[in-house]
């Protein structure tokens, strides 16, 4: 079987040999890059992941993610931010534009492998493509089930706890896959019923869905300037 690839992006050249090291020992390909501009010289495209710093040079790690989601050759490379940067807002900034995890610096290199195998395990679990049918008032995207009228989420077969907004939320993306909803579009059939909602709600909503859903959070995407969809 052939070993996953993995890319490292970080100025800091120690902690890119310390990484490399540990996960090759671990059986992976590991490559590295110490700026964006050396990362996007490479095939990226043949990697299974890739470890990014967010503050690096003239093309920061945020800069560099929104160039790999808009390339469709590379849109679907798991992506696991380490950065310094650990306020709320870098946070949902770095799910919101697809990162299937975040890990704040100063990190022990056992947690970086934990979530590495995590992330590998879950993104190859689903490759298989997300094939989505509706039956019996339900929503089914590969292990992922939502019950219109029981009002539940299942994921890989354990029950998943949302909230009324979040589901509603879920249920009008995956109904308007393939499509980029717009947050007008959101906010008139998910919050019709409130006076006031703010752009930020969504936004907090995106990305409590992104974390309790796994994999599939993955599958909720973002236009920047137009708003999110569900990958066909």
């Amino acid at each position: 079987m052939t070993a996953n690839r993995i890319l490292i992006v970080d100025d800091e050249e120690t902690l890119c040999e310390v990484l490399k090291l540990n996960l090759e020992n671990e059986g992976y390909d590991v490559d590295t890059a110490y700026s964006a501009e050396q990362a996007l010289g490479y095939n990226l495209n043949e990697y299974s992941l890739i470890l990014l710093d967010i503050m690096m040079g003239e093309i920061s790690g945020i800069k560099m993610a929104k160039m790999l989601k808009a390339d469709l050759s590379t849109a679907d490379i798991p992506i696991i931010f380490c950065t310094a940067r650990d306020t709320e807002d870098d946070m949902i900034m770095g799910l919101n534009l697809g990162a299937d995890d975040y890990i704040i610096k100063p990190y022990t290199v056992r947690n970086v492998i934990a979530r590495v195998k995590s992330v590998l395990r879950r993104t190859a679990k689903h490759k298989s493509g997300n094939v989505v049918s509706e039956k019996q008032n339900r929503l089914i995207v590969d292990g992922l089930s939502l019950d219109l009228e029981f009002k539940r989420c299942v994921v890989d077969g354990e029950e998943v706890k949302l909230a009324r907004k979040e589901f509603e939320l879920l249920a009008y993306l995956i109904q308007h896959r393939g499509k980029i909803c717009s947050r007008e579009q959101i906010l008139s059939r998910v919050w019709s019923d409130e006076v006031v909602v703010l752009d930020r709600t969504i936004d907090v909503n995106i990305t409590r869905l992104r974390s309790k859903l796994g994999v599939y959070g993955s599958y909720i995407v973002t236009r920047s300037g137009f708003g999110y969809g569900f990958r066909d």
